[in-house]
């Protein structure tokens, strides 16, 4: 097809043809758009994908698209008229959707806005970029999971009764030491808060997660059910070291993954079993066996027993 036949399939009966050039590929032609309004449908081939819409969509908005359909750049046609673009053609239907309504539903994830944005930005369409990066900039702002902090005995009582989901409290507070603390005290209460903050992540649509930085404690874990206190993991004690006392700050991670999981029990059912209870609480004896490595077993054992037990109650697998 010619670049004259191209020309007159998507221009109005009437529309003046200004100018048409052939280029030097037999399968390929070049058309400049000039005085061609109206609603005219055009073909559009925006990297394989297929889209139709109107001069007058397409030249509302000053954009690149304007320039390209107002006479002011040449655009390439195929043999059977598709106006071709070479772009990404996924989100093209977003913008398009854009130059007719003013507004658009953005992509639900961070990835899919980066690459409307980057399209937007080929096209000049500042509305949209500005709409993008507000929803960027709203997305980097949003917290992954919010965890109080509690500031009195009052509001640690109407945060964990007032809550109908399990509870974890971790109490850390490095000023209440009377002692100079051993060598590795200090990296154990840093395991102890990163491990808190890793367990929120995973868990903060399940459990409730606290901060307490009032209490008497150095490091103290908390774990609650139904409002009411399940166990609790002490990371501290006093030891004797050269005749004088030094605290110890521990971390006891296979401990405070069971008694997570424990918590997670209270989720499911108003009461959990007790025989689910007990099998929890069982420990190895094997002394050769790494802190690391109880945990994984202990988490692994927790997972399976959840499953068969719960699985007429809770269609939810337990996270890792």
């Amino acid at each position: 097809m010619s670049g004259e036949s191209c020309l007159h399939q998507l221009q109005p009966q009437t529309g003046p043809i200004v100018s048409v050039s052939s280029v030097a590929c037999p399968k390929t032609n070049t058309c400049t758009y000039r005085g061609v309004t109206g609603n005219k449908y055009v073909q559009l081939n925006v990297g394989g994908n297929l889209y139709y819409s109107t001069l007058h969509v397409l030249t509302r908005q000053d954009t690149l698209l304007r320039s390209m359909f107002s006479g002011k750049m040449e655009v390439l046609t195929d043999k059977e008229g598709w106006i071709l673009i070479d772009r990404c053609g996924k989100h093209f239907g977003s913008i398009l959707s854009y130059l007719r309504d003013g507004c658009v539903t953005l992509p639900k994830s961070r990835q899919g806005i980066m690459e409307l944005l980057a399209e937007a930005k080929y096209y000049l369409i500042q509305g949209l970029i500005d709409l993008c990066h507000r929803a960027l900039q709203d997305n980097e702002e949003k917290a992954l999971c919010v965890i109080p902090f509690i500031t009195s005995p009052k509001e640690e009582e109407r945060l964990i009764q007032g809550c109908v989901r399990p509870v974890v409290k971790l109490l850390y507070n490095r000023g209440n030491n009377k002692y100079s603390y051993t060598s590795n005290s200090d990296d154990n209460l840093l395991k102890n808060i990163e491990l808190f903050e890793k367990l929120s992540l995973s868990y903060s649509g399940r459990v409730l997660f606290i901060k307490d930085v009032i209490g008497d404690e150095i490091c103290c874990w908390s774990f609650y059910g139904q409002s009411r206190k399940l166990a609790e993991v002490c990371c501290t004690s006093i030891v004797y070291a050269t005749e004088k006392k030094q605290t110890k700050v521990e971390f006891p991670e296979a401990r405070i993954y069971e008694e997570t999981l424990n918590a997670l029990l209270y989720e499911t059912l108003p009461v959990p079993d007790n025989s689910l209870l007990e099998a929890t609480r069982r420990r190895h004896n094997c002394c050769s066996h790494s802190e690391e490595e109880e945990a994984v077993e202990l988490r692994e054992r927790v997972r399976r027993i959840h499953i068969k037990r719960y699985s007429t109650y809770d269609d939810r697998p337990l996270g890792h």
